[in-house]
């Protein structure tokens, strides 16, 4: 298990360096360019131009500019942000705990709503909680989570005159963790809980509950349920003891293979409901072509990826004793 850790790690390292190349370089390709955003609505003079550039490091051909980013990226350092220019690995400090608490809550919602919903759409097959959770699940799968939460966020403050969330109303978890929790789960009070985190959750949860369905359906019909059930064990117990465990390791999978676009749907939700995160921070540096934010950021998605790829595997071997890496 180790020696497959270390080589798995090991082939992560060339998909990293395929990123960074690809987001250094297509990044510089957008209309427009950091110098045009710091003289704003006047065009820069090319004196000028040569100035900021030089200041900023832009100066150099962009091929020594991205050996010179890299050679700082192996020593953890991200480099300068070309629009405030603060250390980036301070703004992702602040930035990234908020990302990670709030995809963790995501997924938590996601599966709080989509594995005991799939379990007894399985068992009560054809019945009416069956169709209902199919047609939810289809619901959840056809609706975007950026036009469910701006629908939210209009109707709410119109009905129940709630103020929209902003920014000043977001606490760290260790400061105030109920407000904190609040800000991400009911941001409008507990009769309209559709936070950012729980509109990520509900965007996810279609996926799960259809596939958990599905593969409680297969794993129940297999001949070692079918004699549990002939031994008179109890509903609760072949569901959960027998069956639940082997139907769950495609569910890993999917799971796993989520946080991807956790983390792509939190660059349009942070900025919906202004949640204070890498997302929000993600799409500013777009729009601001803060080259150095942008590729800190792309950098960091695409390891969470790797290491999220690497943890799914890990755990197949825990939910099947067949699976043995070597």
């Amino acid at each position: 298990m180790r020696q497959y850790i270390l080589k798995r790690l090991m082939l992560a390292i060339p998909t990293l360096i395929g990123v960074s190349l690809i987001v250094f370089f297509l990044v510089r390709l957008i209309p427009g360019d950091i110098v045009e955003q710091i003289a704003g609505d006047t065009p820069p003079t090319p004196e000028l131009r040569a100035q900021v550039e030089k200041e900023l490091g832009l100066d150099k051909p962009a091929i020594q500019q991205y050996f010179n980013w890299l050679g700082g990226v192996v020593r953890f350092d991200f480099g300068d942000s070309l629009r405030s220019r603060s250390p980036v690995s301070e703004l992702l400090r602040e930035k990234l705990p908020v990302t990670i608490e709030m995809s963790t809550l995501a997924l938590l919602v996601s599966l709080i709503i989509a594995v005991p919903i799939g379990i007894v759409a399985a068992i009560r097959q054809d019945s009416i909680i069956d169709y209902v959770s199919r047609s939810t699940a289809i619901g959840f799968l056809a609706i975007p989570s950026f036009w469910l939460g701006t629908l939210v966020l209009v109707y709410s403050s119109k009905w129940f005159n709630k103020a929209t969330p902003v920014p000043k109303d977001y606490r760290e978890l260790w400061e105030n963790p109920y407000q904190n929790l609040e800000f991400l789960l009911f941001p409008f009070g507990y009769f309209i809980p559709v936070g950012p985190a729980v509109l990520l959750g509900v965007s996810l949860s279609g996926t799960v509950m259809r596939l958990m369905r599905a593969q409680m359906l297969e794993v129940l019909r297999q001949d070692y349920v079918r004699t549990a059930w002939a031994k008179g064990l109890r509903e609760r117990s072949v569901v959960m003891s027998h069956a639940m465990k082997n139907a769950l390791i495609p569910v890993v999978t999917v799971v796993g293979l989520q946080l991807p676009i956790l983390i792509s749907g939190s660059v349009v939700v942070e900025s919906i409901y202004n949640v204070p995160g890498m997302g929000q921070q993600f799409f500013q540096s777009i729009g601001t072509r803060d080259y150095t934010t942008v590729q800190a950021i792309a950098l960091i998605i695409a390891v969470a990826v790797v290491l999220s790829n690497l943890v799914v595997d890990i755990t197949y071997a825990y939910l099947d004793p067949r699976i043995r890496y070597s």
